[in-house]
């Protein structure tokens, strides 16, 4: 197997760009050789200021010499049509959530990189964070006995108090469902296995969104999209969980709390770094325990870190195209289950996800 990093191009320079760029200029598993946009000037200010070498459009990145590994940064409605080319040249691609927007294009492009012989990933890689990786291993290790339930919850006013180009946000492949949707429901798949069936509510609060303040404070977005979305969801490891997905509320609150026969586990979701808070049962007045994660920190294209190291290794990456498929599978499934008024159930399925070792990428050790 040979060390020698893995040459990487980054294919859209937009707000995203930048947390993946820090953390892939700073890893000795890639190198990042070029940058490309829609927008060339925004593609060279990006490539100025992370010291990449090439910047200009998609054609000419994947034209690159030595080009293996293609980071596909772009709006999720061209998210299959830029994987595709990029696996048409013969490249792995990382893709940012979600997949795709259906189940055809996901498959298409999932097969054509199996035909081509090249790997497909995909966020969100928040699942590899040393904080939910511990909670992955608390559970594994039977820190909460055997898992009956699970609770998540994210709820906010929405992006449009903050983001400075929201309005695809509310247009369709996005919404809380598909927006946020993917860091919950990625790591309830990582930590529970294969979603068996979903029944799901979903409510619109406005058809039009006014951004409320900010350079663009008065401008208007239509609404395509449930902007607050209730899911009960069977595992088929016989897990039940209830979740809210919400862009409705002015009280932002966070929850991913999981019940077990031994107690309770709260699992640090929103982030990659954060706490895991153990509550044992059968004691009248538990100890929550606060339990901090060890080994190296991990930021925001850490999957494609984790994903150089399993092309060299020839294995598939953890945060795979098959995850990604089964998590896209089950919001559609939502989306349907809403619209039929009944449960709907989820096809697909994925491998089990090992855990990463603790100290994986401490001492800048990332194989």
């Amino acid at each position: 197997m040979t060390h020698e990093p893995v040459r990487v191009g980054v294919i859209g320079a937009g707000n995203v760009s930048d947390e993946y760029l820090a953390t892939l200029r700073a890893a000795p598993g890639v190198d990042v050789i070029g940058v490309a946009d829609l927008d060339r000037e925004r593609a060279a200010a990006q490539a100025r200021k992370h010291g990449v070498p090439f910047s200009g459009d998609t054609a000419e990145l994947l034209a690159l010499p030595g080009l293996e590994l293609v980071v596909n940064l772009t709006i999720p409605a061209v998210h299959a049509q830029v994987a595709l080319q990029a696996i048409a040249a013969g490249k792995h691609v990382w893709g940012e959530k979600p997949l795709t927007l259906d189940r055809a294009s996901a498959r298409a492009v999932l097969d054509a990189a199996t035909a081509a012989g090249v790997r497909v990933g995909n966020a969100p890689d928040t699942v590899l964070g040393r904080g939910i990786q511990q909670s992955q291993q608390l559970i594994a290790e039977g820190r909460i006995g055997t898992p009956q339930t699970v609770l998540t919850l994210m709820q906010g006013p929405g992006p449009d108090a903050w983001h400075p180009r929201p309005d695809f946000l509310f247009a369709r492949g996005a919404g809380p469902l598909f927006d946020i949707g993917p860091y919950y429901l990625t790591t309830l798949a990582l930590l529970f296995g294969p979603i068996d069936t979903v029944q799901a509510l979903g409510h619109r609060a406005f058809d039009v969104r006014t951004v409320p303040y900010g350079e663009r404070a008065g401008n208007r977005i239509p609404v395509e999209v449930w902007t607050h979305v209730s899911v009960l969801t069977r595992f088929r490891s016989g897990v039940v969980g209830t979740s809210i997905y919400s862009f409705d509320s002015p009280v932002r609150r966070q929850l991913f709390e999981v019940t077990g026969s031994g107690g309770t586990l709260t699992v640090p979701v929103s982030g990659f770094d954060g706490p895991s808070v153990l509550v044992p049962a059968g004691r009248p007045q538990p100890e929550p325990e606060e339990l901090m994660p060890s080994g190296a920190e991990r930021e925001r294209g850490i999957g494609v870190v984790e994903m150089a190291a399993a092309i060299r290794a020839d294995r598939e990456p953890r945060a795979s195209g098959a995850l990604a498929f089964h998590v896209l599978d089950a919001m559609l499934a939502i989306e349907e289950s809403v619209d039929a008024g009944a449960p709907v159930a989820v096809a697909s399925s994925f491998d089990p996800v090992p855990p990463l070792d603790p100290q994986w990428g401490a001492g800048g050790s990332w194989q």
